[in-house]
């Protein structure tokens, strides 16, 4: 499974990435393993995330959240409640993020 991510991180900023493991994705932004903007923008919160079969689509996705206005933003993640990361499953192989929101 893939998944089109947003985080909210330390000073409000919101950072929109995908992966194919969210559960370890997450944890390495917390870490200061994951992307360049995050890790000057500790600590960072998962708020919204998206499932997608293919990368392809998960990465489509992205590049549209990207794209949304702040306000549009924050009702998208406003829509959708965060459910316990518990119930993910595990990947078959590495992550992959992009940049930051503008």
């Amino acid at each position: 499974m893939n998944y089109t991510y947003v985080l909210r991180c330390g000073d409000g900023s919101l950072y929109t990435g995908w992966t194919n493991n969210l559960k370890k994705r997450l944890e390495d932004h917390n870490l200061g393993r994951g992307a360049k903007y995050t890790r000057a923008h500790l600590p960072v919160m998962l708020v919204y995330y998206e499932s997608f079969p293919t990368k392809e689509e998960a990465m489509k996705r992205e590049a549209a959240i990207k794209r949304l206005s702040r306000p549009q933003k924050e009702r998208l993640i406003a829509s959708r409640p965060v459910p316990d990361l518990s119930v993910l499953a595990e990947p078959s192989d590495g992550s992959a993020s992009t940049e930051a929101d503008p």
